[in-house]
């Protein structure tokens, strides 16, 4: 018996420290550090490093919406589809959107489709090829 509650209070510190782990600072050739700071693109920082993110799309798909914002931060902007389908935009460049996040953007940007269990699915980007 002090065997299993021994065992049950490891799993739960491992689980613990696995949870309070902080994101990685790259993946693959992309500097995860420098695309979080970049919010809504507005200091062209993401212009730069987009390639590098074009390349590590295969790493990026099959995992969670969650995970994903973890990686690469919060979204700039968040949208719902039909189907309980997810989208993340992130804006790769700055636009009208640093003024007013509202507004109709064409800067150019990368939209992350999740499918309705949540999973990467689909990487497209908006307003100009890379």
């Amino acid at each position: 018996m002090n065997r299993l509650i021994a065992r049950m209070l490891f799993g739960l510190s491992l689980f613990g420290i696995a949870a309070c782990s902080s994101a990685p600072d790259n993946l693959g050739g992309l500097d995860l550090k420098k695309w979080r700071s970049d919010r809504g693109g507005c200091n062209n920082v993401r212009a730069g490093i987009a390639k590098d993110f074009k390349k590590i799309e295969g790493e990026l798909k099959g995992k969670f919406a969650d995970d994903i914002g973890e990686l690469l931060g919060r979204p700039d902007i968040q949208q719902l589809g039909e189907r309980n389908l997810k989208y993340y935009v992130y804006f790769l460049s700055k636009g009208s959107q640093c003024t007013d996040i509202q507004s109709k953007s064409t800067a150019p940007k990368v939209i992350l489709k999740f499918n309705a269990v949540g999973l990467l699915s689909e990487i497209t980007y908006q307003s100009r090829a890379l």
